[in-house]
């Protein structure tokens, strides 16, 4: 099955929700590497692990028991940004582990860390600035998704690396004289 299907699957038939899971308690997904995810020099094509990122947010919403809240509001999911650093190769058949967590929001943006790991060794992780967007294309304030998936408005501090991620990328909040619009 290829990763789209996966991803169709997982967000049109998501896992159940974990009860009582909170919005900054981690969420694994676990896979194997299958031969579509091989590029010509055997091992883990690096938009793959995109692909295997999307997989997991879907299981995180899934775990929140986001996916029937968001479509009472309308809203939706998108990457505004992403940042991959690797460290280990993934080959055919080995299992995966992929770990994401909410790292904190501002004003506009979600920031997520998943991490990638085979038998407990860090393989790659990838950093995500995601936006919630309403039906007719509006921004969704990040605080009002944190929340309606049961958080406080506040968040928490990101870590240092993350908060200059973001700087840098120009993904983090602007004011609307900025010329940034929520709705």
């Amino acid at each position: 099955m290829s990763r789209q299907i996966q991803l169709t699957l997982a967000s049109t038939f998501p896992r159940r929700a974990v009860p009582g899971r909170t919005i900054l308690e981690p969420s694994v997904t676990r896979t194997r590497v299958r031969p579509a995810d091989l590029d010509f020099y055997l091992h883990v094509n690096n938009g793959v692990y995109l692909q295997m990122m999307d997989i997991a947010r879907s299981n995180l919403l899934a775990d929140l028991g986001a996916f029937p809240l968001l479509r009472r509001e309308g809203w939706y999911p998108v990457v505004a940004s992403s940042a991959m650093t690797y460290r280990r190769s993934l080959r055919l058949g080995e299992p995966v582990e992929i770990t994401s967590r909410v790292l904190g929001w501002d004003l506009r943006v979600v920031y997520l860390e998943q991490v990638f790991r085979r038998r407990g060794e860090l393989c790659a992780r990838g950093l995500v600035a995601g936006r919630f967007l309403g039906r007719s294309g509006f921004r969704v304030p990040a605080p009002d998704v944190a929340v309606l998936l049961g958080a406080d408005p506040t968040s928490p501090d990101l870590p240092d690396d993350v908060a200059a991620w973001a700087a840098a990328l120009d993904v983090a909040h602007r004011s609307p004289a900025e010329g940034d619009v929520a709705r």
